[in-house]
């Protein structure tokens, strides 16, 4: 999918206003501490993925997403008034598990180096 500046520009915009959101007036318990690690905006303007990380684990990165789905209508209200776009998007919550997937890749080149310095050189 290609993207356009204003389209990166808008997701850019997203991510922080949501984080602002959050720490601010967003006020569900089920949140936990979260990272919003990325916004991709679709080039009609009507979805944005919005990608979630949390290092608690995942009970509560699940639990923050349930919330943050519910509360998807006042997140996107909130986002209309601090933003002056034609469309707004609907926002759609997704677990970003990047991260786990780079420390899994990382241990097993660790591994692999190990296993290689184990055995002598010819």
């Amino acid at each position: 999918m290609k993207h356009f500046p204003r389209q990166i520009r808008v997701a850019d915009q997203i991510q922080k206003e949501l984080a602002d959101l959050l720490r601010r007036e967003f006020k569900d318990p089920r949140v936990g501490m979260i990272t919003f690690t990325a916004v991709e905006v679709a080039g009609d303007y009507a979805h944005a993925k919005v990608y979630v990380s949390s290092l608690q684990g995942e009970e509560v990165l699940a639990r923050s997403l349930e919330a943050l789905r519910d509360g998807a209508g006042f997140l996107r209200h909130h986002l209309g008034r601090r933003l002056t776009l034609h469309t707004l998007p609907q926002l759609h919550f997704l677990a970003d598990t990047s991260a786990d997937r780079a420390f899994v890749l990382t241990n097993l080149i660790n591994a692999a180096r190990a296993a290689d310095e184990a055995f002598p050189k010819s």
